[in-house]
């Protein structure tokens, strides 16, 4: 059965884990949403839990919502140059940041038009970094309650965080803040690299029950 989910950037653990474990269906016929992780992501810097967030032009007045695949880039500054230099910043120093910065760095000089296919293309580049297949399945209409398949789009959501209690592994400054759970993709390949795949096959996935 597959299961219905939200592209998002570079997703977080419990997200992986779950596209690691089941067939999915990537929601693409959706309005666009504030406060989600179609947009944002986690990571940990020497401050702590940071948040990277993509800016995106809003659509105002009697528009107003605006479909997901619609949603257009805020490209006006070089928040792609910001984002690869925190991402720098934060890991130059984990095990296994040099090993995939080739392969993260051009996603960060490309140049984008849409969110949505940016997020696709980040979650494509870290699923050949997995050697995880990249799902394929999009919606092609939107169902408010899917007749087909489980939903859990509300992964997506950043407000409202699951019930996830992941083991620890190493992070670059645990040391100055313990460990910090659920946080991008990214964050687990820098620090567990060629693991991170058997880290995901192994997470109990408790929270789908829920």
């Amino acid at each position: 059965m597959s299961f219905l989910i939200h592209p998002s950037y570079f997703p977080n653990i419990a997200t992986m884990a779950v596209i690691n474990r089941h067939a999915c269906t990537w929601e693409v016929c959706d309005y666009y949403q504030k406060q989600t992780y179609r947009n944002r992501c986690h990571i940990a810097t020497d401050q702590g839990k940071h948040m990277l967030t993509i800016p995106i032009k809003h659509v105002g007045g009697a528009q107003g919502k605006q479909y997901y695949k619609e949603v257009r880039l805020e490209n006006e500054y070089n928040w792609q140059r910001q984002h690869w230099r925190t991402l720098q910043t934060a890991y130059r120093t984990s095990p296994f940041f040099e090993y995939y910065e080739d392969d993260l760095a051009p996603l960060y000089n490309m140049p984008f038009e849409y969110l949505l296919d940016f997020t696709f293309k980040s979650i494509e580049i870290v699923c050949e970094c997995l050697q995880l297949p990249m799902p394929e399945h999009k919606t092609t209409r939107y169902e408010a309650i899917p007749e087909q398949g489980k939903d859990f789009r509300g992964l997506v959501n950043a407000k409202k965080p699951i019930t996830f209690d992941p083991p620890p592994y190493s992070q670059v400054f645990d040391d100055r803040h313990g460990f910090i759970p659920n946080l991008s993709i990214l964050d687990l390949l820098f620090n567990e690299g060629t693991a991170a795949l058997t880290y995901l096959e192994e997470l109990p996935l408790s929270f789908l029950d829920g």
